[in-house]
């Protein structure tokens, strides 16, 4: 397992930007999957968006595609979510994840989180 701490939340109006950062501690984060999930208000907790270990591959949920991106950097162990064009509805706090193996979506899957960081969007 690899430790997580997210930052980089907070209040945007809509249409606007945030860039959230993942630092991860341990020296096998390169060889890790890295996700990005949101919880709303009771809501369950769903997929945004992963990465491969080595950043070739990616993968994101329909609502965030072309207005998200995720891209990592290996030499400093961190993982990014570039959230552009917010939306009221990208409210959510949001958690990064880490598990071996192979790009997945499932939240069960990941073994490692962070403990999460606000996001909320204004009308």
């Amino acid at each position: 397992q690899v430790q997580l701490v997210e930052s980089g939340g907070g209040l945007v109006q809509a249409g606007g930007s945030l860039r959230l950062s993942c630092a991860a501690s341990g020296r096998t984060f390169s060889t890790y999957v890295m996700g990005w999930f949101r919880q709303a208000s009771g809501k369950e907790r769903e997929f945004v968006a992963a990465i491969s270990w080595r950043g070739g591959s990616t993968n994101y949920a329909d609502s965030v595609k072309g207005r998200f991106a995720i891209s990592r950097d290996n030499a400093k162990n961190t993982v990014y979510l570039q959230m552009n064009s917010l939306k009221p509805e990208d409210t959510a706090v949001y958690y990064c994840a880490a598990k071996p193996g192979g790009l997945r979506t499932v939240v069960a899957l990941y073994d490692s989180w962070g403990q999460g960081t606000q996001v909320t969007v204004s009308s």
